[in-house]
């Protein structure tokens, strides 16, 4: 039996997951929402890119999705810089007793800790009330520090640290308003982005501070934040715009968590525009960027993930993978108790469904 579901926001991320919606079966595509006025009208198969027809045209309206009554919303609106407004959406699609999977409101993927108890209350009854699940995640915050750390810390027999790290260039993200607005790149360097803005870093991964810290029984006690910027050594063009000399070009920042006195989850991110800036800074694993997950315990590990795509570089790697893991969740999303789900209480997502089969991948890419 197939799943009817509709697709809210398809930006670079919607998009990615409008293109799985069309194409995997197990799923019955049956409504689009965007916000973007041009979009309005548009065949979900253009929006997607698939070169093909589905009869679904793109409307602006949340109200006339609820109207349909699909089965699950897969929500990918932006969350960064309209929390609340994301936060509204949600409570109103399951208060129609719709399911919602998506990569927004961040804080949602594990509210608890983080965000107003009122907040999270009012959702958790209005999803209850109406037999509604919700699961939000992506790849960082998302499965890259919550499920890969915490299967490896399954294997442990002592932990002293759980550390999730991103190192990318970022300088073919055409996400203006993440580039510009959010992470403050191409601004002056005495111009605080709103990234770090005291308490922003903590609220935006302290979900992955709080679920780390259910999994592993330990509570957090207090998140510091750091961070420092890079200027550009001259003008260049990034995928987003011009980043001129002096301005914002690379960040590095930590969110750690502080458990009984010591830094017990740290989250770290290394983000450049271009490869030879700040060299001392951590490197990738593979040209462009990756994920890395290292814990210090017995035994310690270091996982470097490393997304690649037959279909773009890094930055587009990850954002499919992001979007794979939210596509691949709805069915155990759908039969899961009602309320707000994490990794911690979801069945293992184990990608059923998407097997390509005997022959070669559906992307002509060769099995390796």
């Amino acid at each position: 039996m197939t799943i009817s579901v509709a697709l809210v926001g398809t930006g670079n991320a919607g998009k990615l997951a409008l293109t799985q919606l069309i194409d995997d079966s197990r799923f019955d595509l049956v409504a689009v929402c965007v916000h973007n006025p041009d979009k309005v009208g548009i065949d979900a198969g253009v929006l997607a890119g698939v070169g093909t027809t589905t009869g679904i045209a793109a409307v602006d309206d949340l109200d006339s999705i609820i109207a349909l009554s699909p089965d699950v919303v897969v929500y990918c609106a932006m969350g960064d810089t309209r929390p609340v407004d994301a936060f509204n959406d949600v409570v109103a699609l399951v208060s129609a007793g719709i399911d919602v999977v998506g990569s927004a409101p961040g804080g949602l993927q594990y509210p608890w800790g983080v965000m107003p108890e009122k907040a999270i209350s009012a959702l958790e009854n209005a999803a209850r009330d109406n037999n509604a699940s919700v699961f939000v995640t992506g790849v960082d915050p998302g499965f890259a520090n919550d499920l890969v750390p915490l299967v490896f810390a399954g294997t442990c027999q002592r932990i002293d640290q759980v550390r999730c790290m991103e190192i990318a260039d970022y300088a073919t993200y055409d996400g203006a308003e993440v580039m510009f607005d959010v992470m403050g790149f191409g601004k002056p360097l005495d111009e605080t982005p709103m990234l770090f803005l005291p308490g922003i870093l903590g609220l935006a991964w302290g979900t992955t501070m709080q679920i780390l810290a259910a999994g592993l029984g330990i509570t957090i006690d207090e998140i510091l934040e750091q961070h420092e910027s890079e200027p550009a050594p001259e003008e260049f063009e990034i995928a987003a715009g011009v980043v001129e000399k002096g301005t914002r070009a690379a960040v590095h920042f930590e969110i750690i968590g502080m458990s009984a006195g010591r830094q017990a989850v740290v989250i770290e991110h290394v983000t450049r525009l271009r490869g030879d800036l700040r060299p001392d800074w951590a490197q990738p694993s593979q040209p462009g960027g990756c994920y890395r997950v290292e814990i210090v315990g017995e035994p310690s590990y270091r996982v470097d993930i490393m997304p690649t795509s037959a279909k773009g570089d890094h930055n587009h790697a990850a954002i499919v993978a992001a979007m794979g893991r939210i596509v691949n969740a709805i069915p155990a999303v759908h039969a899961a108790p009602a309320g707000i789900r994490t990794t911690l209480d979801l069945p293992l997502v184990t990608g059923d469904g998407v097997f390509v089969g005997a022959g070669a991948p559906s992307d002509g890419a060769a099995l390796r």
